[in-house]
């Protein structure tokens, strides 16, 4: 096994006294692990911050083998750790993909949109410039996972019209007027999921609240619930900033 190939850092933990388990996302091949000799050290350590975006080389002599991994920084976001929202938020989007996908399948869809959400929160620091783009990739991968929601139209009428909330039972979109009397046992449909655009704070925490719901449901489950840990804090840091 031979793979070059950039990729986003998604995850690393220490391995023996030295070197570091770590987990990056490529476009084509998906998720690839390996081993990086030395990852524990000044030099190197930097380099394996969630959210950089390296040149990484895989060697392993066997499919079933960890392979060695040398990386070469290509982008650093290190600097956006200094601020706890953009933290937080490359903290639950990569934690979030390291837990869920699958090794050695391509998913080009999610690559392309996780570049997007982490190129967002560098281009506009404040949350309003990339909260929007976070919920959608909650959506994105639910779907690509098999789980994804049915927004287009009323799952009880069929109308595409005045569609208001979410069944938390079938992620079907139902229309205000099928809604009448059950708003209570529904989730609310943010128009910025339907129409496109920017949100404002209420709209972005009816879209949390309603990808939170399938999330922890359907994808974050056994093993991957443990990050779920991470969108909790950035979930509170968001409503502190919109408060």
């Amino acid at each position: 096994m031979h793979l070059t190939a950039p990729a986003i850092l998604l995850s690393s933990r220490a391995h023996g006294e030295h070197g570091a388990i770590v987990r990056a996302l490529t476009r084509e091949a998906g998720l690839q692990a390996g081993y990086v000799r030395g990852g524990r050290s000044r030099r190197v350590r930097p380099v394996l911050q969630p959210g950089n975006l390296v040149q990484g080389e895989w060697r392993a002599r066997t499919d079933a083998q960890l392979a060695a991994l040398t990386v070469e920084l290509l982008h650093s976001r290190a600097p956006l750790f200094a601020e706890p929202l953009p933290a937080a938020a490359i903290e639950w989007a990569t934690a979030l993909t390291a837990s869920v996908l699958p090794e050695g399948q391509a998913y080009p869809r999610v690559y392309d949109a996780l570049e997007a959400v982490i190129d967002a929160v560098e281009a506009a620091p404040a949350a309003r410039g990339w909260a929007v783009a976070l919920v959608r990739y909650e959506l994105l991968l639910l779907a690509e996972m098999g789980f994804g929601l049915a927004l287009d139209a009323c799952v009880v009428s069929g109308s595409r019209d005045d569609l208001a909330f979410v069944s938390p039972r079938s992620g079907g979109a139902v229309s205000r007027s099928a809604a009448a009397g059950y708003e209570g046992r529904l989730l609310a449909l943010p128009r910025f999921l339907i129409e496109g655009g920017a949100a404002d704070w209420d709209a972005l925490d009816a879209g949390l609240r309603l990808t939170g719901h399938f999330l922890a449901r359907d994808l974050a489950v056994g093993r991957s619930a443990e990050v779920l840990a991470a969108r909790e804090r950035l979930v509170e840091r968001l409503q502190r900033a919109g408060g």
